[in-house]
């Protein structure tokens, strides 16, 4: 006799439910078999405890799936912090926070230490292999300083600002990527990169992640934020643009402050070859499998016009 009682019947609508989601999502994992997926991660996904457990599995579901994830991770709460507590006063110049050698070293301290391991912990106990780097490890980012020019309100005159120890990728060798790339390793970046002269360099996660991606060969640059996307001026969420649109999106004023450095990161990826850059809302739980899975994903994503 068959058991039809109320409870047995939820559990089997569950249960067709879940395997109607993953029928769904077979062709979106055999476009992406194979296939790089870079993944910068931060925010509130990388903070909140719940958050970070479902990020890991989800990047451990990719590697199973035949994807190559890597992931690149930011830590600025984690840094001020940190200098709050070892009474380490910094200054900021035009909203970059200036970062003087006892600052780069808790930097380094903090991104290639205990915020690196706590993320390559958390994919291993979900049961991936995890391996945690810098960008010094295998000259993986070869870095310059980050040199900005403003101009003086009263003067107009250019003025060079001297960051310190903050830079940018000079060069990308992802060899050590690609060995990775052919074995069941995850790596997980921390964005700190070597100078010329074997000094340290500070470099902004968005822009390390878009290089690597750029470097890497990646069908995809996915960058978790706090924000949904990119929005129109009515606050809907633009679910995908060219480059085109996304400039005349600047010049007009729909895309302003923060979101700004995002977009050109996602710009200069999409020049730079890889297929398309999106942001998302790290905020909503299975986010990454939500935009590479689903007909629509949950971003916008950014393409070569």
């Amino acid at each position: 006799m068959t058991d039809t009682t109320p409870d047995i019947l939820q559990d089997r609508q569950a249960w067709l439910e879940r395997a109607t989601v993953l029928s769904e999502a077979l062709p979106f994992m055999r476009q992406f078999s194979e296939q790089t997926i870079v993944v910068k991660y931060g925010g509130n996904a990388m903070e909140k405890a719940d958050l970070s457990r479902l990020f890991a599995r989800d990047v451990v579901l990719l590697k199973q799936v035949g994807i190559n994830p890597v992931v690149v991770h930011g830590g600025g709460p984690q840094i001020d912090r940190m200098l709050k507590r070892l009474n380490i006063v910094t200054e900021r110049v035009d909203g970059l926070r200036y970062t003087d050698q006892a600052t780069v070293e808790v930097v380094e301290m903090i991104l290639s230490g205990s915020i690196n391991k706590h993320i390559v912990s958390a994919i291993n106990e979900a049961g991936g292999f995890a391996v945690g780097l810098s960008g010094k490890d295998g000259n993986l980012i070869r870095a310059r300083k980050l040199r900005r020019v403003r101009k003086d309100p009263d003067s107009a005159i250019e003025q060079v600002l001297d960051l310190g120890f903050v830079g940018e990728p000079a060069e990308i060798t992802p060899h050590i990527l690609d060995a990775f790339r052919a074995s069941e390793i995850i790596p997980v970046v921390a964005p700190v990169g070597m100078g010329p002269a074997g000094e340290t360099y500070n470099i902004n996660a968005d822009t390390a992640a878009g290089a690597i991606a750029a470097a890497a060969g990646a069908r995809r640059l996915l960058m978790l934020t706090d924000v949904p996307g990119v929005l129109d001026k009515s606050g809907n969420l633009i679910p995908e643009m060219t480059a085109s649109q996304v400039q005349a999106c600047i010049a007009d004023g729909t895309i302003s402050g923060g979101m700004i450095p995002k977009v050109e990161t996602c710009l200069q990826a999409v020049a730079d070859g890889v297929d398309g850059a999106v942001i998302l809302d790290g905020r909503v739980p299975h986010a990454v499998l939500l935009e590479l899975f689903t007909p629509h994903g949950v971003g916008t994503l950014i393409k070569a016009d």
